[in-house]
């Protein structure tokens, strides 16, 4: 089974360098708003057995082109998913990046997050346990057909990091962009990433063909 991890599309928080969080009527910006619409063309159509969403109002901005597209509007398959949601970054919500950078706890961000708790807010080890709840319940899910969660970039890197076995102290060497595609194949006992950060690419090829069920050696001989 493929899980299909999209980050939102650029915000009007991104656009001013705001660390938006979990504040209420943060938009796509402009820029957003075309790569949502672009983003429904490169996913296109394939098997899909659930798609699950961040309740913040950016992520359903995003999906919401794919979904007209699809035609696809039965809450057995559309869920919103509140252990997708943003990190509770507390007191941090809604202040530049560049005065936080200066901040004591900024070292901690960055070189030892799992000791992260963001001030009146959550831990970081603590987001990476619910978002991994979230990945686990659509694993679960009957139906066949991939599972596809939208999220934010930090959410999604715990992600990939939980799934890779990758501590979540070096998760900050994972980029994930704006309105990017990152895919994890869990056909086999361990998750493998057939995708990473992709921005651009027509991926509906990708998601329709046939998981890669067996172990590679030498690289593999692609699909």
């Amino acid at each position: 089974m493929q899980i299909i991890l999209i980050r939102h599309a650029h915000s009007q928080a991104n656009a001013k360098g705001i660390l938006s969080g979990r504040l209420p009527n943060v938009k796509l910006s402009e820029k957003g708003v075309e790569q949502s619409m672009l983003l429904a063309k490169r996913l296109g159509s394939f098997p899909i057995k659930q798609i699950r969403i961040s309740p913040m109002g950016r992520c359903e901005e995003t999906i919401e082109p794919w979904l007209k597209e699809l035609k696809v509007s039965s809450t057995n398959i559309v869920l919103t998913d509140e252990n997708l949601n943003e990190v509770d970054y507390g007191s941090w919500s809604g202040k530049k990046l560049a005065s936080l950078s200066a901040h004591k706890l900024w070292k901690t961000v960055q070189n030892n997050p799992s000791a992260m708790y963001f001030p009146q807010g959550e831990g970081l080890g603590h987001m990476q346990q619910r978002a991994m709840s979230s990945v686990h319940s659509a694993l679960a899910a009957k139906g066949k057909g991939a599972a596809v969660l939208v999220s934010h970039g930090d959410v999604i890197k715990a992600i990939v990091a939980s799934a890779i076995g990758m501590h979540l102290d070096d998760f900050q060497r994972i980029v994930i962009d704006p309105a990017s595609v990152t895919i994890l194949d869990y056909s086999s006992n361990k998750a493998r990433i057939t995708l990473l950060n992709n921005t651009g690419s027509q991926l509906n090829e990708l998601l329709s063909s046939p998981y890669r069920r067996k172990n590679l050696l030498g690289g593999g001989a692609g699909k």
